[in-house]
């Protein structure tokens, strides 16, 4: 495991915004296209972001984009909080590594490809020396009674976040999808959309991997509990972490706001993943300005961290899961924003006379 780290490890720079005046070119380019203006709807707007953040116009077609699930396992589960054992997260992550899972299928569709990291699955040994290079600890505490981490641990666990950000640029990704993968995940990001937003358990409790209603009151007190717990710490992102968080939503975290300080784009996917981008967001003022929503979960606290995050979605089919799969799907369609506006004609150049 990862030894503790004590140093500034969650104080992050000032986040530098996108390119501007790549955007006002794209803008203007855009313009210029062979269609009437804003006909492409979302698509310009995508394609103006992907200019922005690459500080080129027209921006390049992606290359090398990359998804990196973040796996652990969280106490809660003890409160009967899942429908799923929290056996299946480790299971899980070897079915990522062997490629069966939804997330390694969709990726490949999209073009991307597919890291895994055990931060804090519940297992003696990390499911592999490249799996647990960033291992911080077996599981994380049952938020509803106890601290998820220490402060060491979640000082830790955001820097985990950091370096895999930092490996993954460093090896050429030049666009990131974070996910997630681990039972008991959606009580701790339901826990901390609670406190970064001030909604009521009752409001924000969803239905996660399929609990029935016996689960679901039981989740709901666990969030209430814990969010009692954590009254005292609603303005330090990483006394939040500690508290009512846990290790994987502190690198989610620690990685969304590394990557906005290299200047990486980032789709985010679901409610764990949005959930410590909200965390991201406090850690790195102005890193929200380089991630784009990749889809909508029904799970009703990701609608609150969009909205408290001003991101809508880039697709909306009615899907929960997790593990970057609705950032996955949407992927393809950020491929067709920077294509329309790096490929498509301008009307001087096909000799078509423009509007009026």
């Amino acid at each position: 495991m990862t030894e503790p780290d004590t140093e500034s490890g969650a104080a992050f720079a000032p986040v530098t915004a996108p390119d501007a005046d790549a955007a006002a070119a794209a803008r203007a380019r855009q313009a210029q296209l062979t269609k009437p203006p804003g006909s492409l709807g979302r698509l310009e707007e995508l394609s103006i972001w992907a200019a922005s953040c690459q500080g080129a116009c027209p921006p390049r077609m992606l290359t090398r984009p990359r998804v990196v699930v973040f796996a652990a396992d969280h106490g809660v589960t003890a409160a009967g909080v899942s429908a799923f054992p929290s056996a299946v997260t480790g299971q899980m992550v070897t079915n990522f590594e062997a490629g069966g899972a939804a997330i390694n299928v969709l990726a490949e569709v999209a073009g991307a490809t597919v890291r895994v990291a055990d931060i804090a699955v519940d297992c003696a040994e990390p499911l592999s020396a490249a799996i647990g290079a960033h291992k911080v600890r077996r599981g994380s505490g049952n938020i509803a009674v106890e601290d998820a981490l220490t402060e060491a641990e979640a000082v830790t666990a955001v820097t985990a976040g950091r370096r895999i950000a930092d490996e993954e640029v460093d090896a050429g990704a030049d666009l990131l999808i974070a996910g997630d993968m681990g039972i008991g995940n959606t009580t701790a990001a339901t826990t901390l959309v609670a406190a970064l937003t001030g909604a009521e358990p009752v409001v924000v409790v969803g239905r996660g991997t399929g609990i029935d209603d016996f689960g679901w009151m039981r989740k709901a007190a666990a969030v209430r509990d814990a969010l009692y717990r954590a009254r005292a710490v609603t303005g330090d992102p990483v006394g939040l972490l500690r508290v009512c968080g846990g290790a994987d939503l502190a690198a989610l975290a620690g990685f969304c706001a590394q990557a906005a300080q290299r200047r990486t784009p980032v789709l985010l996917d679901g409610l764990v993943v949005t959930a410590a981008a909200l965390v991201a967001e406090q850690l790195a003022p102005g890193a929200r300005a380089w991630w784009q929503a990749g889809h909508r979960s029904t799970e009703p606290a990701h609608s609150l961290a969009l909205a408290q995050l001003g991101l809508e979605p880039i697709v909306d089919l009615g899907m929960r899961l997790g593990e970057g799969t609705g950032a996955a799907l949407a992927l393809p369609i950020v491929r067709a924003a920077i294509a329309t506006l790096a490929s498509m004609a301008t009307f001087d150049e096909a000799g078509i006379s423009a509007q009026t």
